[in-house]
Parts: C-alpha cells; sequence; structure tokens
C-alpha cells in the first residue's frame, strides 16, 4: 500500500491534491456530525455560531478558508511541499463546508433539512468522485484527447483530437438531455458509457422523453412505456437505495421543514425558542 501510494501519488505530484480529498472527506464528515447533534438538540455540543443573535452559516466559514488555502497554495513555492500540502488540506474543508450548503446558495433561502437540501449532499458525492478520478491518474477524455494531440503535434493529430472532442461532446449532451447525469458524469472518464447511454432509452420523464416519446404514434408510445417501466424496475430501487445511503451520512431530510441552517428554525435557536432579546420573525436576516 505505502509503495502504491508513493507512485501513484508522491511521484506524481498528486500529494495536495490527496491532501484535499481527505480534508474534504474529514470536513464533510465533521460538519454533518455537528449538525446533526445541535439537530438533535444534544446539550453539550458547542452549537450554531451566532454573534448578536445573527446566525452565521458555516458556507461563510468555508469561503473564508478556501480563500486563505488558494492564496497560501499560489504563494508558497513548488520547493515547499509540505506548506502546499497544508494550504490544499485547508481548502479541502473550506470546499467541504461551501459545498454543504450548496442548496441554500443556489435557491438563495433555508432549504438544509429540506428535501431541496438533498441537493447538497449530491454536490458532495460528485466533487468526490472527480477528485477521486482525478487522483488515480483518470483524466476527462476531451483533457486525454487533446493533451495527445499536443504531445504528437501536426495538424492532423490536432483535428482528430478537436473530432474525438465534439463526438464526445455530443455523446455527452445527448446523455445529459436524457436525465441520466451519474452516466454522463463518469462516461467524461470512460467514454464507453456515452456511447452505450446515448443510444439506448431516456428516462420518462428528461427533456429527450419530453420532445421524442411525448408526442402520437405507436413508436413513440411503446418507447415511453418502455422507459416508464425500467424506470419502476430499475431506476426507482436505486433511487431509493442511494435515498437511504444519503439519510444514513447526513441524515434524513424533513419535507416539511423549511427552517434555518443546521436544524435551526428562522429567527431561534437549536431548541426551537428565540435567542435571548430577540422576537421570532418569520424569516430573520441572516
Amino acid at each position: 500500500m505505502g509503495e502504491w501510494f508513493r507512485h501513484t501519488v508522491v511521484d506524481t505530484g498528486r500529494l495536495p491534491l490527496f491532501c484535499f480529498f481527505t480534508a474534504m472527506i474529514v470536513g464533510f464528515a465533521f460538519i454533518r456530525f455537528s449538525t446533526r447533534m445541535i439537530r438533535a438538540g444534544v446539550s453539550w455540543w458547542p452549537g450554531n455560531v451566532t454573534p448578536g443573535g445573527m446566525h452565521i452559516h458555516h458556507v461563510v466559514f468555508g469561503v473564508v478558508m478556501m480563500l486563505l488555502g488558494g492564496v497560501v497554495g499560489f504563494a508558497v513555492p513548488d520547493d515547499l511541499p509540505g506548506w502546499r500540502a497544508a494550504a490544499a488540506a485547508l481548502f479541502g474543508v473550506g470546499s467541504a463546508l461551501v459545498l454543504d450548503e450548496f442548496a441554500l446558495i443556489l435557491r438563495l433561502r433555508d432549504v438544509y433539512w429540506s428535501q431541496e437540501g438533498r441537493l447538497s449532499v449530491e454536490a458532495v458525492f460528485v466533487a468526490l468522485a472527480m477528485i477521486g478520478l482525478l487522483l488515480i491518474g483518470e483524466r476527462p477524455v476531451f483533457v486525454s484527447d487533446f493533451m495527445e494531440a499536443a504531445g504528437e503535434g501536426g495538424v492532423e493529430r490536432w483535428a482528430l483530437g478537436f473530432a474525438l472532442a465534439a463526438f464526445n461532446a455530443v455523446l455527452a449532451g445527448v446523455t445529459l438531455f436524457k436525465g441520466k447525469f451519474w452516466t454522463g458524469f463518469f462516461g467524461l472518464f470512460f467514454p464507453i458509457l456515452l456511447l452505450v447511454s446515448a443510444v439506448r432509452l431516456s428516462r420518462p420523464n428528461a427533456p429527450w422523453a419530453r420532445w421524442r416519446y411525448h408526442r402520437p404514434g405507436v413508436r413513440p408510445s411503446r418507447k415511453l412505456e418502455r422507459a416508464n417501466r425500467r424506470e419502476r424496475r430499475v431506476r426507482e430501487p436505486l433511487a431509493r437505495l442511494a435515498d437511504r445511503l444519503s439519510d444514513l451520512i447526513a441524515g434524513r431530510p424533513d419535507p416539511g421543514d423549511t427552517g434555518g441552517d443546521d436544524g435551526v428554525p428562522p429567527g431561534g435557536t437549536a431548541a426551537g425558542r428565540p435567542a435571548a432579546g430577540e422576537k421570532r420573525t418569520a424569516d430573520r436576516p441572516r
């Protein structure tokens, strides 16, 4: 294991990326543990940061960490790998805190424990999957095509690189229009997945299905029926399994709870009571 780590990570210059990846996992695990403790009302846990009664989302701390880590990473020379690795780790923790509230940033309102808040967990999983693939040496197919063209040189090789990149981009677009996000994502690294998913049936509620299957005719209706059958037989059980895994890692969302971050209702503390000297409001400024 140590030999593999040295050859795959250290000797290839990926130690900062490894530190970023590891710190991101640790940061995400810690902040989800913290928010679940706050949500459960555990008395000995420090709780929310609320100076002057104003709740500060942990995305704020994440942005500060990312800024510090990025500046240090750019400023430290290459002959100080330890400092560069530390900067990458700080950037990784900050990224975890930011992505953990990705849904809040996107919606511009507190959806942390709502069903919409699952998007934050998905964003973290996507980021970790991408970084993990890069860490073991995999590159997106577009990057590989252009790197090979740059290495070999010549007009013909560049033309072939552009043609392959355009072809794969079309396949990726079709895959995404068919509602197959994860297949499209991994297909960027393993293009055979793009080819297979692009020629197979669309998901029934995807833009491709609305465009091609929801129209008069025997053939479109048959394709829609097959897509619905496949959705019930394959996709829905996998979605339930993914939801249970997400609940286990990040906590179960409450569809009826659109309250404050970290389980705190708007205008209240972790126990649901207004902060000292503060009146309960419908939407307290953050």
